[in-house]
């Protein structure tokens, strides 16, 4: 955890020196005036750390005030920083190519610099104003699997997935009764939460777990632990993911089987026991299900599942952050065919730090795994 925060702190510190640095060159002050933007800078660098700390010592209305500042400034400077990156490149390539062939026509004006970099701004305005509304429009995503491991008597099995609400100081109440709707809504056999219901911060959220503890589904509800369970305090993480209805599974096998997220191992918390052993711990023949937090698979167990649903990824949240997160999960988002098995990873339901999601729309996901029939010989031929 240490390691991921200074990690963290030296990535967006960088990100903001950068940013000074492009409004600098483009709009021409001095060190003096850098300087003295520096504190605040700093402070927004800050935001996320004073969000904990107001909020570790119960002074809530504060932390969630530093949150709505700190927060949808990240997502716009996400936004700022990537296009600026995107022009400095193309730019690049032109001189480069105007020097390979001679052609070369010298510096860009300080007017064209300025306008560009204003035009950039703007249009990072107006893609951060777009994305709160994105976040809070939440889809359906329907997925089907087929497969012959259902009873007879079984034709469709509905599942109803919900993965990384993050609920805590900014995903409330208005969004938990949106997935509760869309949920209920679907009429699933079985409901899943695949990890990060709630956010790190989750010492306020009264009335919250009795929005999803009013959803029954007909053969249960599910959950696993993601890794913000940990950063929350697993024992309180766990406490409101049963108030909310669900049975927490936690390297255990039953009709669903789940295993914890690794960053329990930080915490001290990791149950220890490799997946395809819990796997096998199911009875054979049955279709069988593995909640994952992380859509990662091993070779061993996509042999021992029939379909692997996670989250995790949040389809990168932010465009085109999904390709630096396709970097460390290469199932990204959507479904994956493993040879005999699926793996599903949903897009995420809510929003972590910047409630803000572009092209990566929020969706409860529909899975509807429908009988086949199994093939014969003569089928196979």
């Amino acid at each position: 955890m240490s390691l991921f925060l200074v990690t963290f702190f030296l990535v967006y510190g960088g990100v903001h020196a950068y940013a000074l640095l492009k409004a600098r060159s483009a709009l021409g002050f001095g060190w003096e005036t850098a300087a003295a933007l520096s504190p605040f800078l700093l402070a927004l660098v800050g935001a996320p750390v004073f969000v904990y700390l107001l909020g570790k010592h119960n002074m809530e209305g504060a932390a969630r005030a530093v949150a709505w500042i700190g927060y949808p400034w990240m997502g716009f400077l996400f936004f700022v920083v990537w296009m600026n990156l995107a022009v400095d490149l193309a730019v690049l390539v032109v001189r480069l190519l105007g020097a390979a062939t001679g052609t070369w026509t010298g510096p860009i004006p300080p007017v064209a610099q300025k306008a560009g970099f204003f035009l950039l701004v703007a249009l990072s305005i107006v893609v951060s104003g777009y994305s709160f509304f994105e976040a809070r429009e939440i889809g359906i995503e329907h997925v089907r699997v087929a497969t012959d491991k259902l009873p007879a008597s079984t034709p469709r099995l509905r599942i109803a997935q919900i993965s990384d609400v993050h609920l805590g100081l900014l995903v409330r109440h208005e969004k938990a009764e949106a997935i509760a709707r869309l949920v209920r809504g679907a009429d699933p056999d079985i409901v899943v939460s695949t990890g990060d219901l709630v956010d790190a911060q989750i010492n306020k959220l009264a009335g919250l777990a009795e929005i999803f503890a009013g959803i029954h589904p007909r053969l249960g509800k599910f959950a696993v632990t993601g890794n913000h369970e940990f950063y929350a305090g697993i024992e309180q993480a766990l406490a409101f993911t049963r108030r909310a209805g669900f049975v927490v599974l936690r390297g255990q096998a039953v009709t669903v089987g789940g295993v914890d997220d690794p960053a329990g191992a930080a915490f001290g918390e990791l149950a220890g026991r490799p997946e395809d052993k819990i796997l096998e711990e199911g009875p054979p023949g049955l279709f069988t299900m593995l909640l994952k937090h992380r859509p990662r698979a091993s070779l061993r167990s996509r042999t021992l599942f029939d379909l692997q649903l996670s989250g995790h990824t949040h389809k990168g949240q932010l465009f085109p952050f999904r390709y630096v997160v396709a970097r460390s999960y290469p199932y990204v988002t959507g479904l994956y065919s493993l040879g005999s098995a699926h793996l599903y990873t949903s897009p995420g339901t809510g929003t972590w730090g910047p409630p803000m999601r572009f092209v990566a729309r929020p969706k409860v996901t529909v899975i509807d795994v429908e009988r086949a029939e199994k093939p014969t010989a003569e089928d196979r031929s």
